[in-house]
């Protein structure tokens, strides 16, 4: 029997621990051989990232028992940490940083690299096939005592542990080297400050000598304003690569010539924001056609044709991450969610038509338990389509009292160059089960919209972002689907850093949730020494240059608006984390201190950028949903209160 009682108090199947559970999450997906391989974080091994292969007989075996950890922190993102050459295994480990190679018939494990100096001094990144023999990849090295006290170059580690040897330094960021066909070529992309990946970059390609050495590079594609993805050698004389000169990123193909065509011309982005060195959007199969994700999605390009046209067989699978996927048996395999699942490891068949699951996932709670989001298109005052993705409250066992609207939680994503997608998440699910509305807003600034869509927040990051938020808030009240009254905003990284601008700016929200966020830009800079290298001129193209520009540093600054807050804080914040470090959050809690601004600060030791542990997960969101019970008005049964200052 359904039971009446208010939203927000309805209890669910879903509890804090089983969120936790579910975050066996898959990654970097490759093969070897006829077997498929990805990486898997495990939340309840501390976020052990281990690796695992879907062997020929549909089992599934880890193969790094722990303490290995298959993770690297080049950019503090990491990037591609594995790869398979013959019989040899060699990837990164997360505790040194080191590349190690394991002897996959003896199991013997041996490092490849030295051991640093200081902890994490050296890392590697972005494993690739050299010439017989060895593996190229990236090294990062700190060279002093600040965050962006870093080098990087392109270097060749021999197999048979002698040393390695450096091959180039283009650029101050730089993929690793791919090596051509015929071994006479190689080929990478680089950029430097102020421009990030997304923004302008380069492909380089150099003959290779008789020694191994590298000659001069020259640059075949990319610009200041053109950003080049990714790229693979098709022959000895071309690359096929992603690059957006018309605003899209398009699949071209590129002659050591300079020629440059486009395979087919569409408004849809194949490709994406290069967070983590390696990622892919499209591969070969053969025949002129490539498997290729399109605004997150799988699709065939045909360059016969030049159409795109969606895989039907994988309607349902919204999200594809772009952490690797590859050709299978005729198939194409990878990690991919959507709106009734979350992620997975998946093999489609192209020609049957069929989507298997290669390693099985957290079973989901009953449908009856899960909110389907629904995808939405909000306008605002100036016609700017924003989309989001709305997910209502959805309990078998219970309804609200006649006339009630959920409360609802908006949720900005990280980035802010990042985006959203339709997809079960067990995490939003922990809300919309007991009654709370979210949703997700691809605000101006997002990918998968083409670049123009992407520069609306250039030099306007705070004031689009929290206005696009804002706007579909007030549009869903305004149409009695949420409660008005009762709308909370809640957000990581970037996403915290609007959560505050918002909360500092508007007086939309009654509260919200800051997690790892931004909340002092003036530091968050190279010279102001709280952020990381990668990102230390992001907001030269979203705030502005320094120094012309320094007052909107202050006006923006959440830290300095604190004194108009419009409602109670939660702060939640891991203390490794290099690229949002706890002492911006440290500062502005301690501010609050005897204001009668209610608020909460949680602090967890072990974690970086994002939470990885089981108990941390656990710990976060019953506070989360505690809080959100104190300050909104709603009994939160089956959760610890949480304590509350002033």
């Amino acid at each position: 029997m359904v039971e009446i009682a208010p939203y927000g108090t309805w209890t669910s199947p879903l509890s804090a621990a089983d969120v936790a559970a579910s975050g066996v999450s898959a990654q970097w997906l490759g093969t070897a051989g006829e077997e498929v391989w990805w990486a898997e974080a495990r939340t309840g091994e501390g976020g052990r990232v281990t690796l695992v292969r879907s062997r020929t007989d549909g089992t599934v075996e880890d193969v790094l028992p722990s303490p290995w950890n298959v993770r690297n922190r080049v950019h503090e993102y990491g990037g591609r940490p594995w790869l398979v050459l013959g019989d040899i295994l060699v990837f990164t480990h997360w505790a040194d940083q080191r590349v190690y190679r394991r002897d996959l018939t003896t199991g013997e494990t041996t490092p490849l690299t030295p051991e640093p100096a200081t902890r994490h001094e050296i890392r590697y990144s972005d494993l690739r096939p050299g010439p017989a023999g060895e593996v190229w990849l990236v090294r990062e090295r700190s060279t002093g005592p600040r965050r962006v006290d870093i080098a990087r170059d392109l270097i060749a580690v021999p197999l048979d542990g002698s040393p390695g040897r450096v091959l180039t330094a283009s650029h101050h960021f730089l993929t690793a080297p791919q090596l051509s066909p015929d071994g006479t070529h190689a080929a990478w992309l680089g950029w430097n400050h102020p421009a990030m990946p997304w923004d302008g970059t380069e492909l380089c390609v150099a003959e290779i000598r008789a020694d191994g050495t590298f000659g001069p590079h020259h640059v075949l594609a990319g610009a200041a304003d053109i950003s080049v993805c990714q790229l693979e050698w098709e022959s000895p004389d071309t690359l096929l690569a992603l690059l957006d000169p018309g605003g899209w990123w398009n699949l071209h193909r590129i002659g050591l010539d300079g020629t440059v065509t486009n395979l087919a011309p569409c408004e849809r982005e194949i490709g994406g924001a290069q967070w983590k060195l390696g990622a892919s959007w499209f591969t070969p199969l053969g025949d002129g056609r490539f498997a290729v994700i399109a605004s997150g999605k799988l699709a065939i390009l045909d360059e016969t044709t030049r159409e795109v046209t969606p895989v039907a067989a994988a309607t349902d699978l919204t999200a594809w991450s772009t952490n690797g996927f590859a050709v299978h048996e005729g198939g194409i395999a990878g990690v991919a969610a959507g709106p009734k699942r979350e992620g997975a490891v998946v093999k489609v068949d192209l020609d049957r038509e069929t989507v298997t699951e290669l390693a099985s996932v957290p079973e989901p709670p009953s449908p009856a338990y899960l909110s389907t989001p629904v995808e939405r298109i909000f306008k605002n005052d100036e016609g700017d389509r924003i989309p989001a993705f709305v997910y209502l409250p959805a309990n078998a066992d219970f309804a609200a009292p006649d006339g009630e609207r959920p409360p609802l939680l908006v949720y900005p994503h990280g980035g802010p160059t990042g985006r959203d997608s339709a997809v079960l998440d067990f995490e939003i699910a922990y809300f919309t089960s007991r009654g709370i509305a979210v949703v997700t807003v691809n605000y101006g600034g997002s990918t998968g919209y083409g670049r123009a869509y992407r520069e609306r927040l250039r030099e306007h990051w705070g004031i689009v972002d929290v206005a696009d938020c804002v706007t579909v808030a007030e549009a869903l009240a305004a149409e009695g689907t949420v409660d008005g009254d009762r709308l909370a905003i809640r957000g990581g990284s970037a996403g915290g850093y609007t959560s505050a601008a918002s909360l500092t700016t508007t007086t939309t929200y009654r509260a919200g949730t800051v997690m790892y966020p931004i909340l002092d830009l003036g530091q968050w800079t190279g010279d102001g020494g709280e952020t990381h290298d990668f990102e230390s001129r992001y907001l030269d193209s979203l705030i502005g240059p320094l120094p012309e520009t320094g007052q909107r540093y202050r006006d923006r600054s959440p830290i300095n608006n604190a004194e108009t807050l419009a409602g109670p804080l939660l702060f939640l914040q891991g203390l490794e984390d290099e690229i949002c470090p706890p002492e911006q959050a440290d500062r502005f809690v301690a501010g609050l201190a005897g204001r009668g601004i209610e608020h909460a600060y949680l602090r967890f030791e072990g974690e970086q950028h994002g939470f990885r542990k089981a108990e941390t997960i656990v710990a976060a969101l019953e506070a989360e949903l505690s809080f959100y019970g104190q300050v909104l008005g709603f009994e939160t049964p089956g959760v610890p209160k949480l304590r509350l200052s002033r």
